[in-house]
Parts: structure tokens; C-alpha cells; sequence
């Protein structure tokens, strides 16, 4: 079995940097390098290629081997692009402190710091620098859209109704200006956000408040020396100099050790693929799925919750959660008599009320035979944490964000732009209500109450869902679209402990009686059969809705990508899937989304 392409190409670097070494090391380094972003989950083509990119487990799971290994002396963090989001870097920053309570130090390298990637190093002993590279700290910046007026000059106007004053989902496409209770909502939100930011580097730097206002003042873009000056770096070091760099403080000749990451290699790798022969038996293989002995699943909620099947990739590029999807691997989790308990990690702004009662309703069933927890990303806001309550225990990171417990239904109102356009558009109905989701014209009085009607059901089976799941919560506090963020939401009642996943499972495990290393972790639902995998990518181009069929326009691709180079790859996924949760409101007049478009620089 050939060792991944990084690992060769690691192992280049290495002996090219390496002068000739002693014949006895005076330290082991270990070495995580970590590129771009950090997926959740396993990719569904993992199993197939044999090379599967690291996870978030995966890298805290190399971290803590640094930290239980007796042949590593110390960790060399390598950031490369990197695009990890501030509850990724929550969740390693405490397995690095791992590492540093087992008496190891912990260093940092990259060629750009930006709030994300200081306060991963704020966790290290050292904070290494690129010569050359920058330093960003300036803040918190938002930007808020406001369309209504953008979009009666086209002809358009959004007709909504909320269920929730702090909801907001009339905001953005039917206001010119923030409403004051929507004002509010997110200007604590962003206090907490904000308060989440600077706590790492004020603890980890050593700072006073005062002298971080200072450095933050100085680093809204600085050089190696502004930044190490302004205390929020140690060095800077060229790259090639980075092992003369770590031997200098180390006293000598050190040994590097790459190879901490899980090997969750199973699949024949890509080499397979051009022997023309293999590619029929690979069609014939399925992945394998089942456990072989206790087992702690992990159920991925990860994008907008949409009925029926979950699908890779949508309108925006994004994966989309189906009801159907998640509801058959909940049975075979509550079958498998290997998986002793579950923990949700959810990343999701929410979407269609059905679907998130009928994932909610799923979890409860499971919940009647084995433990049930829950383990919040970014995000779990409004349908997302319906799903949350179906847990029993919740845990979250400082800079994670729940709530948002309000209802929301809405429809496009396009009658102004056929006529600006000269469309004559004649509309014929059959039966008392089949005209409710016309885009011609706004709803009557009538219809808004009927609208307004099942929007405040769904409203309090929501707020009754709540409830049970979170004795105690005062929803009069909690509820009507309110959002919170990592410690707030604690004190409110709306999650229990600040921890990521692997504390979690990890947790979980040691509630089920499973000794540590004792346990497998399987991500559900599973990776897909090739058959699966062909079937989708071919039916997975819609343009009408997140998995829908048809041809999408290459004008319309360009027009994604050019959306995503604009925001940057940080804050493209909110973007994203708050885009797509909105696009529920096309078929489902009530949702359960947080249906704002916040751009976090």
C-alpha cells in the first residue's frame, strides 16, 4: 500500500531541508500539515480513491498522538491556504492544549495569519511566521444586504411572514434598513462572536484588554515585525529555514515524525482506476459500511434540510441533508447492535419544517434504545436545532451559533417584472387554494391568515419540541428567532457544555462503558456504492433547487464562481447554504430557516 502523495512529497521536503543527522537525535518533531479547509466528514469518494483527505477528527486525533506518543517530543503545526472556520480551530486548539499539559511544546507555521489562524497559535508555545508573510487582525466586520429596494426596481418584492419578531426573514429581502428588533438580535449575537475572537489571544498571548485594542489597531494588516512587536506572533522564519529554526531551540539534530494522522486508507487508490479491468470490479464493490465491533456512529447533518434525498451538491455547489436520507441511516444505526450510542454533528442554518420533524422524530426513536448526543459546528439555527433538541446532551463551541427557534413563510412576488418585461401571464386555478403560492401577486388577507394559521402550528409543535428537550429553558427569553453564540447559549439554557466532537464521542463512549480504544467511530450516513456515486453526479446539476434535475446553464456557473471568488472561501459556505435554505420557500410555503446572508470578514 503506497503512502499518500503529501506524505512523499512531506518526506521529500524533509530530507531536503534535513542536514546530515547525528547519529542519535536529540528530538522528535512531530509534523501535521494542514491545506485549505477541513471537511467534517469523510469525502464519499474516500473509500474509493484509498487516499482520503483529512477530517477534523483526523487532525485532532493526529494531535492527540502527539500528545500519548512516547517517540514525539514536540508538534509542528503547518498551515497551507489555510480555510478553517473558528470552531475547527476551537476544536484543535484543545487537543493542543493536550499536547502542551503532556509537556510537549507546540508550534505554529503559515504564510498568512488571520483571526482564525491566531488564535489557533494564541494554543502554541511559539507562533512562527513566514518571512515576507502578513498578519491580519483587525476585527469583526458584517455586512448586512438589504434588497427591497433592489428588488422593486427589477419589478419583485418578497412577501413574507414570520412567526418570531426577532426572526428576521423579512430583513433581508423586504426591508431597506434593519429592523430594531432584528438590530438587536444581531448586535449581541456579534458581541458574543467578537467576545469569542479575543478570548483565545487574550489568554493565550498573555494581553491585556487595552494592549490587544493596541495589536488589533496595528495588525489590521501587518508585517512579521508590526505583529511580533505587537505581541501576536513570536518569529519570523523562511520556510526553508524552519528546520534550522526548531534545531536551534532544540539544541541539535532532530527527527521528524509525519506520519500522526489516522490511516484511513481501506480503498484500491487511484492506481486502480487506469487498469481498464479493475474499473468493472470496482463497479460490481460496494464500500464497506458495517461495523465490527463497538462502535460510537457519528450522524452528519451538514447543509440546508430539504425532504426526500440527500444530495452532494445543489443550485450554489453546496450539499443539501434529505429527510429520506438521514431517516434509513437512523434505522440502521438503531439496528446495528455494534453502535452503542450517536453522536449529531450538525453545520446546518436549517430549511423544511417537515423534514426537520421527521429527523427530529427519527432521533427520538433511536433515543428509546441507545444515547443520543449532539455536537454543534458553526451553526444549528432554527431547523437545525429542532434536530439539536432530539439529543440529550449538547455541546458547542465559543464561536458556535444556535437558536433562531421562529417559522418562516414567504413567497417571490414577480407580477412587476412581467409587466416591466411585457409578459402577459393568465393564471388558471382549480380549487380554493390552488393559487396560495402564485408568484403573480401578493397574498390576500385571507390567504396571509391561512398562511399565518399553519405557520403558528408549526410554530408551537417547534417551541413544544424545545421544551422537551431542554427542561428548564425559558422560551420567553430564548425563542421568537433569537440568536446565541458558544457560552450565552449555555447560560440561556440552549446547550450544556463547551466541547467539540471528539469531546463528544469521546464522552459518549466513556457513558456507554466503552474503554478508550476500545471503540470504532463511523460517520453515518455511509460512503455510497460507484453506482450511487455515477447516478448522482449525473442527476445532481438542478437549477430549480438543491439536487433538483436539469441542465444548468454555464452562464449560471459562472456566475457561482465568480459570487464565490468575491466572498473568499471563509465566508462562502454561510453564504452558500443560507442561500440554499432560502430556495425551500419556492415549494414550502412555512420553513424553518435562518434565512440571513451575513458576510463575517
Amino acid at each position: 500500500m503506497r503512502p499518500p502523495a503529501f506524505l512523499i512529497v512531506l518526506a521529500s521536503i524533509l530530507s531536503a531541508w534535513a542536514p546530515a543527522r547525528q547519529a542519535t537525535a536529540q528530538a522528535s518533531v512531530g509534523w501535521i500539515e494542514i491545506e485549505g479547509a477541513l471537511a467534517d466528514k469523510p469525502s464519499p469518494f474516500g473509500w474509493l480513491m484509498g487516499e482520503p483527505e483529512p477530517t477534523l477528527l483526523d487532525v485532532v486525533a493526529g494531535i492527540d498522538a502527539a500528545a500519548d506518543r512516547d517517540d514525539v517530543d514536540a508538534l509542528l503545526l503547518r498551515l497551507r491556504e489555510p480555510a478553517l472556520t473558528m470552531t475547527q480551530v476551537e476544536e484543535m486548539a484543545r487537543a493542543v492544549a493536550r499536547v502542551r499539559d503532556a509537556g510537549k511544546p507546540v508550534h505554529l507555521f503559515t504564510e498568512i495569519y488571520g483571526p482564525a489562524e491566531l488564535a489557533l497559535g494564541a494554543a502554541c508555545d511559539e507562533v512562527i511566521l513566514q518571512e515576507g508573510g502578513a498578519v491580519s487582525f483587525p476585527g469583526l466586520h458584517v455586512e448586512e444586504m438589504f434588497l427591497a429596494d433592489t428588488l422593486a426596481w427589477l419589478g419583485l418584492k418578497m412577501d413574507y411572514v414570520q412567526i418570531g419578531k426577532y426572526k428576521g426573514a423579512e430583513e433581508q429581502l423586504g426591508r431597506s434598513a434593519p429592523s430594531e428588533a432584528w438590530d438587536e438580535n444581531i448586535s449581541q449575537l456579534l458581541d458574543s462572536l467578537y467576545d469569542a475572537m479575543r478570548a483565545p489571544i487574550l489568554a493565550g498571548r498573555g494581553l491585556t484588554e487595552r494592549r490587544l485594542d493596541r495589536a488589533m489597531q496595528e495588525a489590521f494588516f501587518a508585517s512579521g515585525r508590526r505583529a511580533i512587536d505587537a505581541g501576536l506572533i513570536d518569529a519570523e522564519v523562511d520556510r526553508l529555514d524552519l528546520p534550522a529554526h526548531l534545531e536551534h531551540a532544540y539544541g541539535g539534530a532532530i527527527t521528524y515524525r509525519s506520519n500522526l494522522l489516522p490511516d484511513g486508507r481501506s480503498g484500491p487508490g487511484a492506481d486502480a482506476l487506469a487498469n481498464p479491468f479493475a474499473i468493472f470490479q470496482l463497479l460490481a464493490s460496494e464500500p464497506d459500511t458495517g461495523p465490527t465491533r463497538p462502535t460510537i456512529a457519528v450522524l452528519d447533518i451538514d447543509g440546508p434540510i430539504v425532504d426526500g434525498e440527500s444530495q452532494p451538491a445543489g443550485l450554489l455547489g453546496g450539499a443539501s441533508v434529505g429527510s429520506l436520507t438521514i431517516r434509513e441511516a437512523l434505522k440502521r444505526i438503531e439496528d446495528e447492535p455494534l453502535i452503542k450510542g450517536v453522536v449529531v454533528r450538525i453545520n446546518s442554518p436549517g430549511g423544511s419544517a417537515i423534514a426537520s420533524e421527521s429527523i427530529w422524530l427519527g432521533l427520538r426513536r433511536v433515543a428509546e434504545a441507545k444515547p443520543v448526543w449532539v455536537s454543534v459546528g458553526s451553526m444549528a439555527a432554527s431547523g437545525g436545532y429542532y434536530i439539536a433538541v432530539g439529543g440529550e446532551k449538547i455541546y458547542l463551541c465559543p464561536s458556535s451559533i444556535v437558536g433562531s427557534i421562529g417559522v418562516v413563510g414567504g413567497k417571490l412576488v414577480m407580477g412587476g417584472a412581467y409587466q416591466k418585461l411585457s409578459v402577459n401571464v393568465v393564471p388558471r386555478d382549480r380549487g380554493p387554494a390552488a393559487g396560495l403560492m402564485s408568484t403573480l401577486e401578493p397574498w390576500t388577507d385571507s390567504q396571509r391568515e391561512l398562511i399565518r394559521e399553519r405557520m403558528t402550528e408549526t410554530y408551537d409543535l417547534f417551541v413544544s419540541r424545545v421544551q422537551a428537550g431542554r427542561p428548564g429553558i425559558d422560551i420567553d427569553k430564548t425563542a421568537e428567532g433569537r440568536l446565541f453564540a458558544g457560552q450565552r447559549a449555555i447560560e440561556m439554557g440552549l446547550a450544556d457544555e463547551i466541547g467539540g466532537l471528539d469531546d463528544a464521542i469521546r464522552d459518549l463512549a466513556a457513558r456507554a462503558g466503552l474503554a478508550e480504544g476500545a471503540y470504532d467511530v463511523m460517520h453515518y450516513p455511509g460512503p455510497k456504492s460507484i453506482q450511487e456515486l455515477i447516478e448522482q453526479s449525473l442527476g445532481g446539476f438542478g437549477l430549480s433547487a438543491p439536487g433538483a434535475r436539469g441542465d444548468r446553464g454555464g452562464g449560471l456557473d459562472l456566475a457561482v464562481a465568480a459570487m464565490r471568488e468575491l466572498v473568499g472561501p471563509r465566508a462562502w459556505p454561510g453564504l452558500r447554504d443560507a442561500m440554499a435554505a432560502l430556495w425551500t420557500l419556492r415549494t414550502e410555503p412555512v420553513t424553518l430557516t435562518a434565512p440571513r446572508v451575513l458576510l463575517r470578514r
